[in-house]
């Protein structure tokens, strides 16, 4: 098998787990599901993931998953967050995409999206979090719209969620999140 047709299999875990070490209860695990993508990454090979969202949103996700392979949009892994001890700050540092994962919003006591499986992130370090303060997350990382792998507006990727009824963090009047879609 040659460069071109052989896939790297950056995750192939089994549902459980995908899920192993959670605290999400019950009744979100059962509305959950783990699908395998397919992308271009940095190296120009492509890659095989798993991302854990909603099943609600399963299509959507394929979807926008087959759009960014197509056009070959370059993306970080696609690896659930377990994978990280459920650390999101870790997971991004890595530049790692993912959605699923049980926690808080930011500095908040409201639950993410993220804990239903409805929101989903894409390579934080090109499109990190910027808050009004100037900080930004993960910690060094610059948004160029320039850059390979980056989202913006009118963008391919953004726009076929947009088109699907997710919002794009980079909308977000307060913080900038570029790396963040949700849907509610």
């Amino acid at each position: 098998m040659n460069n071109q047709t052989r896939v790297i299999i950056d995750s192939d875990y089994s549902f459980a787990q995908g899920l192993a070490g959670t605290s999400a209860p019950l009744e979100i695990i059962d509305k959950l599901s783990i699908l395998d993508v397919c992308y271009y990454s940095f190296d120009g090979l492509k890659h095989q993931g798993q991302i854990i969202v909603d099943k609600e949103l399963e299509d959507d996700v394929t979807d926008i998953f087959a759009l960014i392979e197509s056009i070959k949009f370059p993306v970080g892994k696609v690896i659930p967050i377990c994978a990280y001890g459920w650390h999101d700050g870790d997971s991004m540092a890595d530049n790692n995409s993912s959605a699923f994962n049980f926690r808080l919003i930011e500095g908040t006591t409201k639950l993410s999206l993220h804990s239903l499986g409805r929101a989903v992130d894409i390579n934080p370090v090109q499109n990190p979090v910027i808050y009004p303060s100037g900080i930004v997350a993960p910690a060094d990382a610059v948004y160029d719209p320039q850059k390979a792998g980056t989202l913006s507006g009118g963008h391919q990727v953004v726009e076929e969620f947009l088109k699907r009824g997710w919002r794009w963090g980079g909308n977000f009047e307060q913080p900038k999140d570029y790396h963040h879609f949700e849907k509610i």
